[in-house]
């Protein structure tokens, strides 16, 4: 059976506060010398590899996962997965 990477990613939705960002941006504009960037969003990635028969058939598998041990608070955060040939 094909091995599958499946790289997941989990960010804070669209408006929703990011205290790890500012604080990196608001370091960044202290040392005076990146006053050219506005705006940082920080996020977590996951890496599984998973065994499965279609990339479809790794990314389902993988969701649930996320789902079912609650990885990530469906209220404040946007997950994207991305799946590839490992």
């Amino acid at each position: 059976m094909p091995i599958f990477e499946v790289q997941v990613i989990i960010e804070n939705k669209a408006g929703m506060n990011d205290p790890e960002g500012e604080t990196i941006l608001n370091d960044l504009v202290l040392k005076g010398s990146y006053s050219t960037v506005k705006k940082i969003r920080s996020a977590k990635m996951l890496k599984f590899q998973i065994s499965a028969t279609t990339k479809e058939s790794a990314e389902k598998t993988i969701r649930k996962l996320c789902d079912d041990l609650r990885i990530y608070n469906p209220m404040v955060s946007k997950v994207t997965l991305s799946v590839k040939s490992a």
